[in-house]
């Protein structure tokens, strides 16, 4: 595990696209794994500039997003879907039939995950999945307990998980209990990881990461077990880690 320390969130942002940017640039077809929340807003807006100044192409690329809410179509403000067309997809030459997301209001939610699962693998797999870490270390939504084998499911939300994500909602009872992630096991499938953290807030969550062995009670700690792992954490991210950078 490589860990890139940064001074703040916009250094951080910048060194994600740049790396995402080159992938691109050498690898035209290639599948990424993408990540929604706060963490990597930055990094998308940057990869935005990079096309419009350098026309940098996206065309050929496919995307798969880790997950997105149960209960929620892909036109509700508040799905995965929707963040990823506005904060992305929409202002790239990427083909949207290229851009995957789980569909969180899908009549068969069991074979949703069976279908998204063979989509991925139709695909070659995930050459650079980009992941943000929550506070209780979860990746994607794989809660803590969720098993390394797993593959994508349906989770229940944990309690810190609906409060940390209710600012992105008018009331704490609007936010979904329930959604559609990527398990572990797919994750780790990646090729490569590239895992954003910025702000105090996430310090105890990269001390952990870390500084502990792994364990399924703190998931993103199975990133330890892969080969071809970068951290790029700011200070404040990294100010509880004892792992000297």
């Amino acid at each position: 595990m490589e860990i890139i320390k940064v001074n703040n969130y916009e250094e951080m942002s910048k060194t994600a696209a740049e790396y995402i940017i080159r992938k691109v640039r050498q690898f035209p077809e290639a599948t990424f794994g993408l990540a929604t929340g706060s963490t990597p807003v930055g990094t998308y807006k940057r990869l935005i500039e990079d096309h419009r100044e350098n026309g940098t192409s996206y065309k050929k690329v496919a995307t798969f997003n880790l997950d997105e809410y149960i209960g929620l179509s892909g036109e509700n403000p508040q799905s995965y879907r929707y963040f990823m067309d506005s904060q992305l997809f929409n202002h790239l030459d990427i083909r949207k039939e290229n851009t995957f997301v789980p569909s969180g209001s899908a009549e068969d939610l069991a074979g949703e995950c069976r279908n998204y699962e063979s989509k991925l693998k139709n695909h070659g797999g995930i050459d650079l999945q980009i992941l943000g870490i929550g506070n209780n270390g979860h990746i994607g939504f794989n809660e803590p307990g969720t098993s390394f084998l797993s593959k994508t499911h349906i989770v229940d939300l944990a309690d810190s998980t609906i409060k940390a994500n209710a600012r992105f909602f008018n009331t704490i009872e609007e936010v979904p209990t329930q959604a559609i992630t990527m398990g572990i096991a797919t994750i780790m499938q990646s090729r490569e990881i590239l895992l954003l953290a910025s702000g105090e807030a996430k310090a105890d969550a990269i001390g952990q990461l870390l500084g502990n062995g792994v364990n399924e009670q703190f998931p993103a700690s199975v990133l330890r077990n892969h080969p071809n792992v970068k951290v790029i954490a700011d200070k404040a991210a990294l100010s509880a880690s004892k792992v000297r950078v």
